[in-house]
């Protein structure tokens, strides 16, 4: 089972080496060092990590503080890992998703976290209905009277947010995105997409467009990659389709793939459902001599 380290730190007067040296005592033969804010989710690194790490992977760090500061992105990040067949270990916290004991952990730390988000949604209902006996109304006074300052102000707040909570998500779109378009239609690029995301992250075809439309706007993806498709031959679709599937995972395997594709719900050249590796390796051979595969 390979162990995949990640040592981080906040700034640069820091340095990871204590947590790489643990992590190597620990069996991780690759670390990964980062310098970020543990309150940021947008980070390179550890996004790459997540984007490459196989099944039957491990990542470890040294301490829970070092991949989260807060209890949702930490479920998060295990979700990702669990919809990859990877795992979770912490040196120093009773965390490792491999076995049953780290698993009940888990679910305790979910439990727990649910229960925090009921408290705060029952204590801001009881402020506000106590607020409102009094006579008090809630909200923003500029907006009320409609202040134009006031309305551009909450624009770009709103913007920022969104464009913040896309960062959280980048990972899972804008290499395939960037890789995928203008080649191919957004229909098959929105499944390649969700394939390997849990029912929860999915995406739908008019989300990923306003994602990808704000990060052509703001300079993160090239304005190309909104052009209209390029019009290819009915039999090369296939071909690229699983080329792509590749290219996002190059160690996938044949039987892998097939399972990618059923769950697309693609059908094999001769209109089954059920997916063979045969066919998956002869759709290979075939991208790889339309020079589809890298």
């Amino acid at each position: 089972m390979p162990l995949i380290g990640y040592a981080r730190v906040s700034t640069e007067d820091q340095t990871p080496l204590p947590q790489s040296q643990a992590l190597k005592s620990a069996g991780c033969a690759e670390i990964h060092e980062e310098q970020a804010s543990g309150g940021s989710r947008a980070r390179p690194v550890l996004a790459g990590v997540l984007d490459r790490i196989g099944k039957g992977d491990t990542l470890v760090v040294v301490r829970i503080d070092r991949l989260a500061r807060s209890l949702s992105h930490l479920l998060e990040v295990i979700e990702r890992l669990e919809a990859r067949g990877a795992f979770f270990r912490s040196l120093t916290d009773p965390i490792d998703t491999s076995s049953p004991q780290g698993k009940f952990t888990l679910q305790v730390l979910g439990a727990a976290a649910e229960f925090e988000r009921a408290l705060i949604r029952e204590r801001t209902r009881a402020g506000l209905a106590s607020a409102r006996s009094k006579g008090r109304i809630g909200g923003n006074p500029g907006l009320r009277s409609r202040d134009p300052a006031a309305l551009c102000k909450v624009r770009l707040a709103r913007q920022d947010g969104y464009m913040e909570r896309l960062g959280e998500t980048a990972q899972d779109w804008v290499p395939s995105v960037r890789r995928l378009r203008p080649d191919m239609a957004w229909e098959d690029v929105l499944r390649i997409i969700n394939g390997p995301l849990p029912e929860t992250r999915r995406w739908t075809q008019g989300r990923l467009l306003r994602a990808v439309t704000a990060y052509v706007r703001d300079g993160f993806l090239p304005e190309s990659v909104l052009a209209r498709a390029r019009r290819r031959e009915t039999d090369d679709r296939l071909p690229t389709i699983v080329a792509a599937i590749k290219g996002a995972d190059p160690d996938i395997t044949l039987q892998a793939i097939c399972t990618r594709l059923e769950a697309m719900r693609e059908r094999t050249p001769r209109g089954r459902t059920s997916w063979q590796p045969s066919s998956v390796k002869l759709l290979l051979e075939r991208a790889e001599k339309l020079g589809l595969l890298e």
